[in-house]
């Protein structure tokens, strides 16, 4: 009997110890619930970023959703399809980011929304699970941001540059112009010297290059932070314009000075035959030359912020014209023609070795050899705008350095793909290369851009202007 006693305060006690472990289980906190993003804003684009820590990342379920007035959303569900979602961020954490604007989710409306995560872990040996949840209100943003244009009188020749001056709001936005494929960022006019203008006061230089039709449709454009996007038109003119054509000959003699010296300089490129002379120039001067043209779009994002040059940009004392910008230069080898490419610069012959000055004022971003170029020097002068200085035979910069004009850099020579002593000289719009005519112009200067700039800076009295010609 006292056995049978004792065996039922056994089991009583054990009992209670189970509902014991059983209650504290069910005390136990459930995962740690992070959103990291959006902190308040979605738009067209947005990215929800979800944080989730429980003991060695085990999760029973998940559940992530957009809440709109009576409308609720899925974005993540877990277990199901939405598993491979998760992704280890450490030893004890989770991370989920995907997608949730109105690209994603086109029911999303303008206004209030919410954020509800729920996550719900293993305790007891998986016999009971501990639940949280977190949730952030957010604000839908669609309106696009406006944009007008403000300046008149925009002439741009094919091969070369232009500016416009505009308003958008928000100021931070995106914007620019977009000539065909390509985009050209805007800058604060107050960093163009435009005097007391208001954020909203933009500047954008850009450009129609060489290869692209009249035809080419050239606007402004502006996206915010969330995916709105809005267009404007402004007036313009394109001057086109026609190229020269040339025939160049190769030898021996040239190619076994070229190929060597620009494969020792640029240890990354690799041709199949070195020996092969002919070969090796072809792949230098289509695929590493197409190479360099990447490495500059590259160069131009470490653009200052604001205008360095002053006045009109100087062309190499004394020198003569030997080659032109866009040239369509045709390679001929005994008698065959092997190639053709197009010189996207100005080669400026003078006395060999001569001094080397810098066009305008800046900062020098390239100081070394580059491929196709030889001995180079790129000099940044602000808001997407450089130039580029090829084939030298020394450099006496380096990259960092505050440059004016007149400043020397180096001196001419004949590195690179070059065939004798001579400067290759060119002007790059966010990278791409436009005709040195019109910077060397001060009435080009005056007209496309001093003109524009004083305007903006008196008081507004038109609105924007629209359309094409």
């Amino acid at each position: 009997m006292r056995a049978m006693k004792t065996l039922l305060v056994v089991l009583v006690l054990a009992a209670l110890a189970a509902c014991g472990v059983w209650y504290s289980a069910g005390r136990q906190a459930g995962p740690q619930i992070e959103i990291k993003a959006p902190a308040a804003v979605i738009g067209q684009t947005g990215d929800v970023e979800v944080l989730i820590r429980t003991p060695h990342g085990q999760l029973d379920r998940l559940q992530v959703q957009l809440e709109q007035n009576e409308t609720r959303l899925p974005v993540i569900a877990f277990p199901g399809s939405d598993g491979a979602a998760l992704t280890r961020a450490g030893e004890d954490e989770l991370r989920i980011v995907r997608p949730i604007g109105k690209r994603t989710y086109p029911k999303l409306e303008a206004g209030k929304a919410r954020i509800t995560v729920t996550a719900v872990r293993p305790v007891l040996f998986g016999y009971r699970h501990v639940q949280s949840s977190a949730s952030r209100d957010i604000e839908v943003r669609l309106t696009p941001p406006a944009l007008a244009a403000l300046s008149t009188f925009h002439y741009i020749n094919q091969g070369g540059s232009e500016m416009v001056v505009y308003r958008v709001s928000p100021a931070d936005a995106t914007s620019g112009v977009r000539v065909g494929n390509y985009e050209y960022r805007g800058y604060p006019a107050s960093a163009a010297g435009v005097a007391n203008a208001d954020p909203s006061l933009h500047v954008a230089f850009f450009a129609l290059l060489w290869d692209q039709q009249a035809t080419t449709p050239i606007g402004l454009f502006a996206r915010d932070t969330v995916g709105n996007e809005a267009s404007a038109s402004f007036d313009y003119r394109v001057i086109p314009k026609s190229f020269r054509s040339s025939r160049i000959q190769l030898d021996d003699k040239f190619l076994g000075k070229v190929v060597p010296g620009i494969l020792q300089s640029t240890p990354a490129f690799k041709v199949d035959n070195p020996s092969d002379l002919l070969s090796s120039f072809l792949r230098i001067n289509g695929d590493l030359r197409r190479q360099n043209g990447a490495e500059l779009e590259a160069l131009a994002a470490h653009t200052a912020p604001e205008v360095l040059w002053r006045g009109p940009f100087k062309q190499l004392v004394n020198s003569a014209v030997e080659g032109g910008f866009a040239d369509q230069r045709t390679y001929v080898y005994q008698g065959k023609e092997v190639d053709h490419q197009v010189h996207l610069g100005f080669d400026l012959a003078s006395t060999a070795m001569t001094p080397v000055a810098a066009a305008n004022r800046g900062k020098v971003v390239h100081a070394g050899p580059f491929g196709i170029y030889g001995n180079c020097v790129v000099i940044d002068h602000g808001m997407g705008l450089q130039s580029l200085y090829a084939h030298l035979s020394s450099i006496s910069t380096s990259v960092g350095s505050m440059i004016n004009e007149g400043d020397v850099i180096g001196r001419s020579g004949s590195t690179g793909l070059a065939g004798g002593d001579h400067l290759h000289f060119t002007m790059l719009l966010s990278g791409h290369a436009v005709t040195p005519i019109d910077w060397w112009s001060a009435k080009w200067l005056q007209d496309r851009i001093t003109r524009k700039l004083q305007e903006a800076q008196a008081p507004a009295t038109s609105g924007a202007s629209s359309g094409t010609p």
